[in-house]
């Protein structure tokens, strides 16, 4: 008995010194590498030939360290962390407008209904020269940013380009709220319909409020349309998912390297509707807290999911403060539905690291999963809709075009050609439109290029540097390449149809314009009613 005791003693030692050596060698080699950065550092700033800036070249290191990582481990300086806060909270001190920054200058991209910029006239496509007395010519992105931003009832100058003019607008900032449900309606007599573009801190109180007004006009049944919707606040989601399922239901389980984050999360309180059809519309850009609003109610066979395979972001980020008000929101967890799935399409695990390349779990081999009434659902490439509405794959011409200055600036053209358009459940755009689309592009090439384009001109100007003579094969190449590229876009006409649809009404009608029109005319709308009205049909889906 003694010798047995000896022994486990010795074992224990044995373990207790292996943890102290392994966690002394992890402490060592962190402390090492930290001293190595450090003294790099001070060499640089004493004796390189040049002035380096401080900030910036830590913000770079930083940057490339977890760009290695995955694309949600972030860092976050001082105006970071408050436009992150901004993002959580759902309301800032502002003018009501977003904006995109193209060679040095800052362009209204959206007006926001009933704000600043609204009320005082400013228009998308409008150029913002000058901030108060500053010239924004050349500055830096994150400083002209920041000066739109303020105190509520602290006012600004703004002088503009708009169409050859140079305008002039006095704003007075407002509290801005970004409301996570811009548009919600009665389709018909029965079907509400909801959209829900974030999980922000207003989430759960906006839905339950359209919820509610909607069973006041008759609801009977329900589509919640969380397409584009890129997710957002955990706590948010839960409370969500509990409007329709019962109390002390999983709605997620987070799992992390650390077992107190890890966690089981349920529904708190008394559902709202336990009842109800639902329809959740998905697609490929709804992501984390949409697919676990999706996941949830699909394992527990309470609505039918319908669209496009979602974007499969299956990782849980949390906030931790660093020194001088800078933030680092890592990668802490992964989580799973209540059926046991992780819908985590990218694994970032396995990065090639030579080049790059990040594989796909959904290539790989999937599990699968059963939902509260036995249907077989899988794992990995995010959630696949019960019934999926196919689309043509988009061409690189068309993913190039909806990005594109060309878009934007061919949908300014068409605003300030046309004074009105007709109501939004009225208005509809055809071939002649998108005929006319093209032909801005043949116009306006340089606003749309493709990659192979670009890399094209640079091969071209090596050619050049070394002498020879090519002009006239690389013109001939280049016109074949415009007319291909153009041609390619034939096989997304509805779909960029629909894209150009959308962004022109948003010019007259703003975010509620565009859902007006598309539970009128929206294929992917119109199939969900269709399958909420055949009870039969709703009922085979869900058993």
């Amino acid at each position: 008995m003694k010798k047995i005791k000896n022994k486990i003693i010795a074992t224990l030692l044995i373990i207790a010194v292996t943890i102290s050596f392994s966690y002394k060698s992890d402490f060592f080699e962190i402390a090492k590498q930290i001293e190595i950065y450090t003294t790099l550092f001070k060499e640089l700033n004493l004796y390189y030939i040049d002035e380096i800036n401080p900030a910036e070249v830590t913000e770079r290191a930083i940057n490339n360290v977890l760009q290695n990582l995955d694309p949600y481990t972030r860092f976050y300086d001082e105006q970071g962390v408050e436009d992150a806060k901004i993002k959580r909270e759902g309301q800032y001190g502002g003018v009501g407008a977003s904006i995109v920054y193209r060679e040095g200058n800052l362009i209204v991209r959206e007006i926001y209904k009933d704000n600043p910029a609204h009320k005082a006239g400013l228009l998308v496509g409008d150029k913002i020269l000058k901030i108060d007395n500053t010239i924004l010519k050349d500055q830096p992105e994150e400083v002209t940013r920041a000066m739109l931003k303020g105190l509520p009832n602290s006012t600004i100058k703004i002088q503009v380009k708009r169409q050859n003019q140079v305008l002039d607008f006095n704003l007075t900032r407002e509290t801005i709220e970004i409301n996570p449900v811009p548009f919600y309606g009665m389709v018909d007599e029965e079907v509400g319909y909801i959209y829900f573009m974030k999980f922000n801190k207003k989430a759960s109180k906006k839905i339950k409020e359209a919820f509610l007004d909607l069973k006041s006009q008759g609801m009977t049944k329900l589509i919640i349309d969380v397409r584009h919707n890129p997710g957002g606040l955990l706590n948010e989601v839960i409370k969500i998912v509990n409007f329709f399922i019962p109390k002390g239901k999983v709605v997620v389980t987070t799992r992390a390297k650390l077992d107190k984050w890890s966690n089981t999360l349920k529904t708190k309180s008394q559902p709202i509707d336990t009842e109800i059809s639902i329809a959740i519309l998905i697609d490929n850009r709804s992501a984390s807290a949409s697919e676990i609003l999706a996941g949830a109610l699909q394992d527990y066979d309470r609505a039918v999911i319908i669209g496009e395979r979602s974007f499969g972001k299956g990782l849980v980020q949390r906030s931790r403060k660093l020194t001088y008000g800078t933030q680092l929101k890592l990668t802490i967890s992964k989580y799973y539905t209540p059926s046991g799935r992780c819908i985590q399409e990218l694994d970032y695990t396995n990065r090639d690291q030579k080049t790059g390349k990040v594989p796909k779990f959904s290539n790989g081999e999937v599990n699968k999963f059963l939902t509260e009434n036995g249907r077989t659902v899988y794992d990995g490439g995010g959630v696949t809709p019960d019934i999926e509405i196919k689309k043509p794959t988009q061409t690189a011409a068309t993913k190039r075009l909806l990005t594109s200055d060309a878009f934007f600036n061919y949908i300014t053209s068409y605003y300030y050609k046309n004074a009105t358009i007709s109501k939004p459940e009225n208005f509809q755009l055809n071939e002649k439109e998108f005929n006319s689309l093209k032909e801005y592009l043949r116009n306006n090439a340089k606003d749309y290029q493709l990659s192979s384009e670009k890399a094209l001109k640079k091969v071209i100007e090596n050619i050049e540097k070394d002498k020879l003579n090519i002009k006239l094969q690389y013109n001939a190449l280049l016109n074949q390449l415009q007319l291909e590229k153009l041609a390619a876009l034939d096989e997304n006409k509805e779909e960029i149809l629909n894209h150009l649809t959308t962004k022109i009404i948003n010019r007259y009608y703003f975010k509620e314009g565009e859902y007006q029109q598309k539970i009128k005319f929206d294929k992917t709308i119109k199939e969900s009613i269709k399958i909420l009205k055949n009870e039969k049909q709703y009922t085979a889906i869900l058993n």
